[in-house]
């Protein structure tokens, strides 16, 4: 039930900020899907695999697939639906706590939060990078879209 809660509060959180980031109203709904997606796959990740960097990068490459397909069929950039969906999961915490541990003077703490932070930002950007390089064609028959000759 929690982990249902967790789903829906993503969707919530990616589809307002779509609205933030003036996304074009129908295309609401899949920015929505695609945070919901990126998150519950994170969290399933990180129930049989505990580790946030690596429950990031798979993640991160779910959403950036979903993120192609719904491009492709809604005929919209991916951008819209990548960094709409990509909300969930940025470290936004952990460099809240790495630079408060550091103010503070707790100098093991902050390396330690900061660290994790750069490892999570780091599988982010290489999810995206490794799934953006799968060609077209590919990319094609997972959407379902057939080009004519």
């Amino acid at each position: 039930m929690e982990m249902l809660m967790q789903v829906v509060v993503a969707f919530v959180a990616t589809v307002s900020f779509a609205v933030l980031f003036q996304v074009p109203k129908e295309q609401y709904l899949y920015s929505g899907i695609c945070g919901a997606v990126g998150w519950l796959c994170y969290l399933l990740v990180m129930n049989s695999y505990p580790s946030p960097t690596v429950s990031s990068f798979a993640a991160v490459v779910a959403l950036t697939l979903m993120a192609r397909i719904f491009a492709v069929r809604r005929k919209t950039p991916v951008t819209v639906f990548l960094i709409c969906g990509l909300f969930p999961l940025v470290p936004g915490a952990g460099i809240y706590y790495t630079a408060y541990n550091f103010i503070m003077g707790y100098n093991d703490l902050a390396v330690a939060k900061g660290i994790e932070t750069i490892k999570i930002a780091v599988a982010i950007a290489l999810a995206i990078v490794c799934t953006f390089s799968l060609p077209a064609p590919v990319l094609g028959k997972l959407s379902g879209v057939r080009k004519k000759l």
